[in-house]
């Protein structure tokens, strides 16, 4: 049985899934299986595949897209290793990072997970040291020293300060919390981190950059407000903390996401849901919230070019 198992969950990447499974197969430490689950791919992806599969590495297609947090838990079901690492299709490992951070699970069975900086890189696989410098000090990372992080929720919640596809897991501990939730395609990552602080596991921070995440353009886009705020808002009604410094800042996020996915319904014409959403979002701003109720009485093709002006008022 393999000692770690490496997830890449992949739909139509083909252009950049060849260097994630070439960052995995490249590694120093080689006791590994490298499970790849395709969400129904429709570009040449399963033909790259047809290159790759036999020994340590395995194929899951889906013939039709059954969703990100489902891919993934597909190749988590499939997955032997004690330990497990998933990262995506447009990211890379370092050479060593399957070395130094499952030493670092070996030494000490009560650590339940390893969690390393990373690089940035741009679509030509560059390094960009300044973006590495801002991403790093901007996620809280920067101020992380090595060790077992005491405060995991902080770290995790407040911060937002792990990266997934940076963090090696006992399979057990990941076992134990349900992995990922059903049915999610945005802030499952978070919400994972959250449960398993939770759950009382322990993670120990390697501030070392030991694997790379990509920034590139097909990462944005306004189509993709919509579901990303839809499920934020699951992921921060999941939850509340006692502590109230946690809880503040959730009831204010909670409050900002209700007000943003508000005006974006308003604009595409969801004007009722829009309306109770900005409502919702009131202790925001009730002056944002007067401006989507405003513009809600706009024609629909009118709402898009008068939100964005509202958008850039209040900025």
């Amino acid at each position: 049985m393999p000692k770690i198992s490496v997830c890449i969950p992949t739909c139509n990447r083909v252009h950049l899934l060849a260097s994630a499974i070439a960052s995995v197969l490249d590694q120093t430490y080689t006791d590994f299986e490298l499970i790849v689950c395709d969400d129904g791919s429709t570009d040449s992806t399963p033909l790259l595949m047809s290159e790759f599969v036999g020994r340590e590495i395995r194929y899951i297609r889906h013939p039709q897209n059954i969703g990100k947090s489902n891919n993934m838990r597909s190749g988590f079901a499939a997955a032997r290793g004690e330990y497990f690492i998933k990262f995506d299709d447009d990211d890379r490992l370092t050479a060593h990072f399957l070395e130094r951070t499952s030493a670092i699970l070996d030494k000490d069975p009560s650590i339940d997970f390893v969690s390393t900086d990373h690089w940035v890189i741009d679509i030509n696989n560059q390094i960009d040291e300044s973006q590495t410098k801002l991403n790093s000090h901007r996620w809280g990372r920067s101020s992380l020293s090595a060790g077992i992080i005491e405060d995991l929720l902080t770290t995790v919640f407040l911060r937002q300060s792990l990266q997934i596809g940076a963090t090696l897991f006992r399979r057990s501990a990941l076992q134990e919390v349900g992995f990922l939730r059903q049915n999610w395609q945005n802030c499952e990552d978070n919400d994972l981190f959250v449960r398993l602080a939770i759950a009382d596991k322990k993670c120990y921070y390697l501030p070392e950059l030991l694997m790379e995440y990509r920034f590139h353009a097909a990462q944005q886009g306004s189509d993709r407000a919509i579901p990303y705020l839809t499920d934020k808002l699951r992921y921060l009604t999941s939850y509340e903390f006692d502590l109230e410094k946690l809880e503040t800042v959730r009831l204010r996020r909670l409050a900002e996401t209700q007000l943003a996915l508000g005006l974006r319904l308003i604009e595409v014409g969801e004007t009722e849901k829009g309306r109770r959403m900005v409502r919702a979002g009131k202790s925001v701003s009730e002056a944002k919230m007067w401006a989507g109720l405003g513009l809600s009485l706009l024609p629909i093709e009118w709402r898009g070019r008068a939100l964005a002006a509202v958008r850039e008022l209040m900025k």
